[in-house]
């Protein structure tokens, strides 16, 4: 907003007649727009929406909460209510300083009529709505974070009609108690995780220090920081008999590592940090299969603690190395794969599948062994080698062969390599290339899976169709005709059909397979390079097209109006060969930097 206002000064300065006009036109297309969708971040220092009018000052909505006072981590359910409204944007500050950063987090009971927003540095530090629909009464929850004022004050903006709102309505304060914090349980676990050992608050999140020398850690990204709401964490230390174990990450549901013999989720030893209810339980359970884990009725875990604070869910535990008494678990003293995953779990505790794929170590590993600090992928080294060989063949080697074919064939024509024209070799080594990268990258996923994907939707469908047209291609081109056969034409155009048809069916399938949870390049990153590859290809062909047109308008005519290029080279078409060759080298460079690029992009998933 202080932009637009910066801009409308200027041009109140420079032309005080159209000055007027802009100013209109700006505020009509304001209060147009607003902020229906509830992405009101612009708002949140001030909680004043860009409505062109002034709040009214008597308030109709009123803020309750159920509880008066909070500990670190726990849960006050707050709740806006009144006549009809539109809009609300709901924040908890200091009381003592209004005009400070929100505090703390919110987690949302209705994600129809509700969303989260971030504001400043805190993750979901704020609520408001999703649409403009009509709405009476909005119930959160808001998560006291681990460094709190001693006094908070909720406050909301209610929006009733676009001219009819009110700013910063207080709520009630919450404060925390006078006396010092315990670690007296805050709940006691279900029956299904009924165990008999204590659970109590973190009083400070977890650190990195001593992983690599004092405990063995596994972090993504690479070093990050727990403290982060972008890092994923799990440590191992060990005690004497027993190991401790740490494990910290973004989620609003929950969290979850498991040992596992090899890279297949199945038969593998589990453990949870569920969020229920705005509580955390901690619980074992064994995965068979790909079936939902089923938790254990018997916990064999001590020391259990958690936190939930500033949208970062963290938790720590013990168990004993050998747990010969509890089915399914296995000793912590032999070398495993190691996952671990997040996810989305319902108001009531059960959880869902993690909604991307879980990050699995590269290699087996001993955590009570020599500590280590590593990092994993959320990509399987299969499905790596997969996407890594699709785009070397189908950015780099059919594009260039391509290229070389359908413009190279006079530039070269009097040039030879073991008995044929040049520019064929190049195009024939180049295709065989494609055929055998292909070929091989395609049964990997297969490999993978144990079988066919019902969960990679259109991918492996048209995957399947390029497979078919770039076997079919050699197969066809071993039929070709002689170049002055009456079905040579014909020949060529169904190969240049085919060929056609796989490299742009190869383009969509890379396209919704870059994107699929066993692999997820960065978005929009991935698209938009995807893209950009896609704009440089059909302009360097463009160009070339555009080039090859210029040049046959200078060759001479023939009887019956046919156009042939002369075979002695003139010094045009010397010029025009050098320009192609320049061209050539450098859209093969491009190449390689656009292959370069997703190649990386693949090794760091």
């Amino acid at each position: 907003m202080r932009c637009v206002c910066f801009v409308i000064m200027w041009v109140q300065m420079e032309l005080p007649g159209l000055a007027f006009a802009v100013w209109m036109f700006i505020c009509f297309r304001v209060s147009v727009d607003g902020y229906p969708n509830g992405k009101v971040r612009e708002a949140c220092a001030s909680m004043v929406p860009c409505h062109g009018s002034s709040p009214k000052l008597s308030p109709e909505h009123v803020i309750t909460v159920n509880r008066t006072e909070f500990k670190p981590g726990e849960s006050v359910e707050v709740q806006l209510s009144g006549p009809d409204f539109e809009g609300f944007f709901i924040q908890a500050r200091d009381a003592d300083d209004l005009d400070s950063p929100a505090v703390g987090s919110f987690v949302l009971v209705d994600r129809r009529h509700s969303q989260l927003l971030t504001c400043g540095r805190t993750m979901n530090s704020a609520v408001s709505h999703t649409s403009k629909a009509k709405k009476k009464v909005v119930k959160v929850y808001w998560i006291a974070p681990g460094v709190a004022p001693k006094r908070v004050r909720f406050l909301a903006t209610v929006v009733k009609k676009y001219k009819t709102f009110w700013v910063k309505i207080p709520g009630p304060d919450v404060s925390q108690p006078n006396v010092p914090f315990s670690t007296t349980p805050l709940y006691t676990t279900s029956e299904a995780v009924s165990t008999s050992h204590s659970v109590s608050y973190l009083t400070k999140p977890f650190n990195a220090s001593g992983c690599g020398n004092t405990k063995f850690c596994l972090r993504n990204p690479s070093n990050c920081d727990p403290e982060s709401a972008s890092c994923f964490f799990l440590s191992f230390r060990q005690e004497k008999r027993s190991v401790v174990i740490e494990m910290s990450g973004a989620s609003e549901g929950y969290l979850a590592f498991a040992l596992s013999y090899d890279q297949w989720m199945g038969d593998d030893d589990a453990y949870l940090c569920i969020n229920k209810d705005h509580h955390v339980s901690v619980s074992t359970a064994y995965l068979k299969g790909r079936s939902p884990p089923v938790l254990d009725s018997k916990n064999a875990l001590e020391d259990v603690s958690w936190r939930l604070a500033d949208g970062v869910l963290q938790c720590s535990f013990r168990r004993n190395i050998s747990l010969p008494t509890y089915k399914g678990r296995f000793n912590m003293n032999a070398s495993y794969y190691i996952f671990l995953a997040d996810g989305e779990a319902s108001e009531g505790g059960p959880i869902y599948k993690h909604h991307r794929q879980p990050l699995i170590t590269n290699g087996m590993y001993n955590v009570t062994g020599i500590p280590q600090d590593i990092g994993g992928s959320r990509s399987p080294r299969l499905i790596k080698a997969h996407g890594a060989l699709m785009f070397v063949a189908w950015i780099s080697t059919v594009s260039i062969g391509v290229v070389v074919a359908r413009f190279f064939k006079p530039v070269w024509s009097h040039s030879f390599l073991f008995g044929k024209e040049i520019w064929f070799q190049v195009h024939r080594m180049l295709m065989l290339t494609t055929i055998m990268l292909t070929s091989f990258s395609f049964v990997l996923p297969f490999i993978y899976r144990g079988g066919w994907s019902k969960q990679a939707g259109f991918h492996p469908y048209l995957g399947c169709t390029v497979m078919a047209l770039t076997i079919f291609q050699p197969l066809m081109a071993g039929f070709r005709p002689s170049p002055h056969a009456p079905r040579r034409q014909l020949f060529n155009w169904f190969h240049w059909s085919i060929g056609t048809t796989a490299r742009i069916l190869a383009v969509v399938t890379m396209f919704l397979g870059m994107d699929l949870p066993a692999l997820d390049l960065p978005d929009p990153w991935d698209t938009y390079t995807m893209i950009g590859f896609v704009a440089w290809h059909v302009g360097t062909d463009a160009l070339l097209e555009i080039h090859s047109y210029y040049l046959i308008r200078k060759v001479e005519l023939i009887e019956d109006d046919r156009v042939q290029i002369l075979q002695s080279l003139t010094s045009a078409e010397a010029e025009g060969n050098l320009f192609k060759q320049i061209v050539l080298t450098i859209y093969i460079c491009g190449n390689i930097i656009f292959l370069v690029a997703f190649l990386a992009a693949i090794n760091q998933v």
